[in-house]
């Protein structure tokens, strides 16, 4: 038996003494996973718990959202829009057409299971049959050909989302579908198992020993399929074998402080589907493979809400696709359940209660994320007894420190400031050139950002990747040193990482290439009793090429003045006999995406260091 596989972790306590009687890994899971065809985690929708248990107006809701999709056509997508990721780098316009297709079937599938009165069924199939004739379920960015080629399935992150709402959405209407569309059933467990099963089980893809989110994202659709929708006993043990040693991989990948190093933005794809996958395993073997005492686990739970600041707004670094709080109570209370995190159950009931779950669940489900989790929503419902016992609370901790992703944040008692900083390396995934980033909010308002990222286009994920001005230390709160930049890769990082409760101090000379000449960059941030924030910039290069510039970036128009530049009702404090201040309206570079993040505003605050010396200390101030 591989011990170094979760399932061998989880069962050691529990099956020590009938461990010993098993010959392989595959005769022990073979004693504790459910039978194909007989996993049943939730009632179906034919069960009357869905319209006993919940209240009448959270049902309402999502009858309504339902009935905005009545009448609604199924429309094909179109290869000329597949083609454009190719031809121009556009991915966007055929993922709008994919994502708003599946949200129209989350939406009504979620409806019907409400109302329970077959008046959004025939809708639902044709939702369905129109999924079957698609030639591929993934999006062109994570395909190799031009267009789809039905006998190219390969398994990527949508791929195996669209198959998991198919498999969720047949397992809660089987019954209905199968007695008004006799075949249907048939045709669906054919598409699943040519779709996912079949190529999931047989192709050594790269994302199953990843330490990024497609392993989990993808294992959790993968596994929920296999569960559901997998009828032969060995194709689904050795399927279930594959996705706890991809589980595997993905935890060691993980340091102990459990952070996430692509952002906040992916947590809920990243530790929140590994939460899918023991949840399901939990179910699924009868409560054998039970991780909820994983130290690292729990830390990884954590993890969503020490990375929060208030009023929403999260830290946004690396690849957030948003700098408000994304997540969802639906994952967010489930996962702090199963791990026991009371700061994580009262985040939930706080986030349920801000977006008035009670009358307004159907519309935050059907705008959830690319498209709505079915799966996700019908687990959280089960529970919505137990999250209306829990306090709701907003997390406001005071101090934060993820020692091995090195991310740093202080909020004084008292203070209207908040303030973080990160070092780590920029060969992290999803990475931004920002060894050093410093973010500061007031009264829970961002102040000095990070900008985030904008459209994914076929640059963002290829060698021109840094092309792209929000991957730049130039357009974050950085030094650009002798009129350097930081440069891209692992061996590009902080040194002399030197942490207290107050303050944090890094040395960002190791994020610059040999062209900066710079011998060292002490950057320290340090909070006082009264909630100043001061910065020390200390400095020795090994020779002078260019004036050095500090950089800052806001979306509030700086006023800059001698010694002071006013950002709102903040004021950032600098000697005036050792930088210039000057700033620049950068507005037209904000797409859509940034503009729905922070406005139609940005700006981009420069301050020149005047000394030509190759040594020198800079110290300013926020308050």
């Amino acid at each position: 038996m591989r011990k170094g596989t979760l399932l061998a972790l989880a069962t050691m306590l529990s099956l020590t003494i009938a461990a010993q009687r098993f010959t392989s890994y595959t005769e022990l899971l073979d004693s504790i996973l459910v039978s194909p065809g007989h996993y049943e985690p939730l009632p179906r929708a034919t069960e009357n718990w869905w319209r006993d248990s919940l209240p009448e107006d959270m049902r309402r809701s999502y009858i309504l959202e339902g009935e905005r999709m009545l009448g609604k056509s199924w429309s094909a997508l179109p290869l000329s829009v597949f083609a454009e990721f190719k031809e121009n780098g556009n991915r966007v316009n055929y993922e709008e057409l994919c994502f708003d297709k599946r949200r129209q079937l989350a939406v009504l599938a979620m409806a019907e299971i409400a109302e329970g009165k077959g008046r959004f069924l025939n809708a639902v199939a044709d939702g369905l049959q129109s999924l079957c004739e698609e030639t591929w379920w993934g999006i062109p960015a994570h395909y190799k050909y031009k267009v789809p080629v039905a006998g190219e399935q390969t398994v990527d992150l949508f791929n195996a989302e669209t198959a998991n709402l198919v498999a969720w959405t047949t397992y809660m209407l089987r019954p209905l579908l199968d007695r008004r569309f006799p075949q249907l059933g048939k045709r669906i467990d054919q598409e699943l198992q040519r779709r996912i099963l079949t190529p999931a089980r047989k192709n050594d893809y790269w994302w199953k020993t990843a330490g990024m989110n497609w392993n989990p994202w993808i294992c959790s659709n993968w596994l929920a399929c296999v569960l559901l929708a997998e009828n032969d006993r060995q194709r689904q043990l050795e399927a279930v074998g594959q996705i706890l040693r991809s589980m595997d991989t993905f935890v060691d990948s993980y340091k102990d402080d459990g952070g996430c190093d692509e952002g906040p933005g992916y947590w809920d794809r990243a530790g929140a589907s590994l939460y899918e996958c023991m949840n399901l395993l939990y179910q699924a073997t009868g409560g054998h493979v039970d991780l909820r005492g994983n130290g690292k686990i729990k830390a990884m739970a954590a993890y969503i809400y020490k990375t929060y600041i208030g009023q929403g707004y999260v830290l946004n670094f690396a690849d957030s696709h948003g700098n408000r709080n994304m997540q969802h109570p639906n994952i967010v209370y489930p996962f702090g359940h199963f791990m026991g995190d009371k700061t994580m159950k009262r985040f939930a009931r706080y986030m349920a209660d801000e977006k008035d779950l009670t009358h307004q669940a159907g519309r935050c489900y059907a705008s959830e994320g690319n498209f709505p989790s079915l799966s996700r929503e019908l687990f959280f419902l089960r529970q919505w007894g137990d999250l209306q016992q829990e306090h709701a609370e907003e997390p406001r901790l005071k101090n934060v420190w993820l020692g091995d992703l090195q991310i740093w944040a202080c909020r004084p008692s008292g203070g209207r400031l908040y303030v973080a900083m990160k070092g780590g390396n920029n060969g992290e995934s999803h990475n931004h050139n920002d060894v050093g980033q410093l973010l500061l909010y007031a009264d829970g308002q961002p102040v000095l950002i990070d900008p985030g990222v904008g459209e994914y286009t076929s640059k963002t994920f290829s060698d021109q990747r840094y092309s792209i001005w929000t991957m730049q230390s130039d357009y974050h709160n950085l030094p650009l040193i002798n009129g350097r930049s930081q440069r891209d890769g692992k061996q590009y990082g902080a040194r002399m990482v030197r942490q207290q409760t107050d303050a944090l101090t890094l040395d960002l000379a190791g994020a610059y290439p040999q062209e900066a000449a710079v011998r060292k960059w002490l950057r320290q941030v340090q909070v006082s009793r009264k909630g100043t924030v001061s910065i020390t910039e200390s400095y020795e290069l090994d020779d002078y090429k260019a004036p050095t510039q500090l950089v800052f970036m806001t979306t509030r128009e700086p006023v800059c003045g001698q010694g002071t530049i006013r950002i709102g009702d903040v004021q950032l404090c600098y000697d005036c006999r050792q930088l210039t201040a000057d700033a620049e309206d950068i507005s037209t570079r904000l797409d859509p995406l940034l503009r729905g993040m922070w406005g139609e505003k940005m700006y981009r605050i420069v301050l020149t260091v005047l000394s030509k010396e190759r040594k020198g200390t800079i110290r300013y101030t926020v308050k």
